[in-house]
This record gives structure tokens, sequence and C-alpha cells, in this order.
């Protein structure tokens, strides 16, 4: 435990921070399961609904510096071209 005065508030700004992150992170990997789920479930409208929410929660975490931006274009061009794939007939 850190003596002096600004250290310690360091420390409590850290704990805040720290928290504000985890549950960024969390909702930010919650939607991400619920886009894979239907996904992988072949439930085409349930998913184009699920990247709909999730795009917004993506596009916070990377205003709120949770996620690099090129790693949430990443995870919605792989997310967005899955759900066409699964909306394209399987011939085509």
């Amino acid at each position: 435990m850190p003596i002096i005065t600004s250290s310690i508030k360091d420390l409590r700004r850290t704990a805040r921070r720290s928290q504000h992150n985890r549950a960024a992170k969390g909702r930010l990997r919650s939607n991400l399961k619920r886009v894979r789920v239907a996904l992988a479930e072949n439930q085409g409208q349930a998913a184009a609904q699920a990247l709909a929410a999730a795009t917004p929660v993506i596009d916070r975490a990377v205003s709120k510096k949770v996620l690099h931006k090129n790693a949430a274009a990443r995870q919605k061009s792989r997310l967005t071209r899955q759900l066409n794939r699964l909306a394209k007939p399987a011939g085509s």
C-alpha cells in the first residue's frame, strides 16, 4: 500500500477504471457471443438482430478505448461475412 497521497489516489482511480473497463468488456463479449450462437444455430433472423445490437456496443467500446479500432472493424467484418454466407443459398 502506498504512503504518498497521490499514489493512493492513483490506486483508487485505477480501481474505478478497471471496474468500468471490465464491465464494458463483459457487455462486448456477451453481445458477440449472442451473434455467434445465433450464427452457429443457423438462425439468420436472430443473428441479424443480434449483430445490429452488437454493432453500437462494439463502436462504444472503441470510443471508450476498451477495444482497438482495427480489432472492432475485424470483428464486425467477420460477423457480417458469416451472416451473409448464412443468408446466401449454399448452391450459389
